[in-house]
């Protein structure tokens, strides 16, 4: 059975959706991190700006779509044939990929923070559909595996992504290599959308609530009225966060801890990435085909154990300071305490791949057929909620003098909050889905 997530590559009523949605990822990724090297290394010597603060307002942009506009894409989902609304997306992609491509020529700050908007806008349409149709085109001995490589697909394109665009825009004719990749990208993602098969509304009465207070109101109602589902929803939310602030604080850790370069910074954010990948993979194996959560205790656990021996692992490496001259790759992995931290970190990816994917399947599956994407839509909210505030306690905890190991060792140990909390879902049952 594990064998069958890879053959889905092969069929028409998964492969073009996989290919859309990674291509759309390698995209967001690519031009979020252009613009930050740009604005950080370029616009910011140039025209005198302050570089965090608009990095930081550029990731705050690419997120404020998914409180505003989450609920609406969730019910446009519902009541339209998502086949539909995903061409309509692509083709605003191909639009968008031109617009994003000036910005980078004009050295526009102000045009850069205005697509980063757009992007996350786009993301915030597709992501219902992304999750929502997979149940109406995949069996149900189909989903974990299906889920898991959208996941796969998704985190190997943001690495993709991050890397092409962050080494790239660097070079001689980065600009233009960046634009042209970008646009080709959204081409090709447009006419692979024509190849995904109809997907039929199972909503199509529904009347749209236009107001994004009320309908995010309501969405956050659907998915609050269940528990199984409300508690798949706030797990995978923070699974989102803690992987949100880890990624966050690699830079710092890696300069401030290891006392090693980017290329370091660089390699633990790709371990990081193919690990969630490989328990994402993972999954099916263990689960062979069925829906359950059983795994994500003992997944949740040993993402808490893998993260408390980072801090232990790093709180023994000798001090860095200023002076202190920084490592590279082959330097780093010369040191055997470094293989330990880079195996916790791959440790806590994987447990992290192997806790999410079988609760997005779940989620799929105690969903009610004609309220599925909107209560996807209000796990991108929770998503979004979580995110935003555990950045936000990472960077106050920062700011009250808490070092990087300290902040890793409070999010270690929260996780074990949701490790528990997932043993009521570990039981799970499917069972017939109620009406609205």
């Amino acid at each position: 059975m594990e064998a069958s997530q890879f053959g889905l590559l092969t069929k028409r009523r998964f492969l073009p959706l996989f290919v859309t949605q990674a291509l759309g990822a390698f995209d967001d990724n690519v031009l979020r991190n252009a613009i930050a090297i740009l604005i950080t290394f370029h616009l910011a010597v140039q025209q005198d700006l302050n570089a965090p603060l608009l990095v930081t307002v550029a990731a705050a942009l690419f997120v404020a779509p998914f409180f505003l506009f989450s609920a609406l894409a969730g019910q446009l989902a519902d009541k339209y044939e998502k086949g539909r609304i995903v061409r309509a997306i692509k083709l605003g992609e191909v639009g968008f990929a031109l617009v994003a491509s000036a910005s980078l020529f004009l050295d526009s700050a102000a045009l850069m923070l205005s697509v980063l908007f757009i992007s996350g806008t786009l993301a915030t349409f597709f992501g219902p559909i992304k999750y929502g149709i997979l149940p109406q085109h995949l069996s149900e001995n189909e989903l974990i595996g299906g889920n898991a490589m959208v996941e796969t697909g998704t985190f190997l394109a943001i690495l993709l992504g991050l890397l092409f665009g962050g080494l790239v825009i660097t070079t001689q004719h980065g600009v233009i290599i960046v634009s042209a990749t970008m646009i080709l990208t959204a081409i090709i993602g447009y006419l692979v959308s024509f190849a995904i098969p109809k997907a039929p509304p199972p909503a199509p009465e529904l009347a749209i609530d236009w107001n994004p207070v009320t309908s995010t109101k309501a969405v956050l109602a659907f998915a609050f009225r269940d528990r199984t589902v409300l508690q798949t929803v706030l797990c995978i939310s923070w699974f989102w966060a803690i992987g949100a602030v880890f990624l966050a604080q690699f830079p710092g850790f890696t300069r401030l801890v290891l006392g090693a370069d980017e290329a370091v910074s660089n390699l633990l954010i790709a371990a990081f990435t193919v690990g969630i990948a490989i328990g994402s993979l993972l999954c099916n194996r263990l689960l062979k085909g069925a829906i359950s959560a059983r795994f994500a205790p003992i997944a949740g656990l040993v993402l808490t154990l893998c993260a408390l021996d980072l801090v232990w692992a790093s709180s023994g490496l000798p001090p860095v300071t200023d002076q202190t001259p920084l490592l590279g790759i082959a330097q780093f992995l010369g040191v055997g305490d470094h293989w330990r931290i880079l195996l916790d970190l791959v440790g806590m990816a994987v447990a992290g791949g192997v806790f999410v994917v079988p609760l997005y399947a779940i989620m799929q599956a105690e969903s009610p057929p004609q309220l599925r994407s909107r209560i996807i839509a209000a796990a991108n909210v929770m998503n979004a909620v979580f995110m935003t505030v555990a950045t936000g306690l990472a960077a106050a905890l920062l700011g009250a003098g808490l070092t990087i190991h300290g902040v890793f060792l409070v999010f270690g140990l929260i996780n074990l909050v949701f490790a528990l909390s997932v043993l009521t879902i570990a039981g799970w049952r499917r069972r017939p889905a109620t009406g609205q």
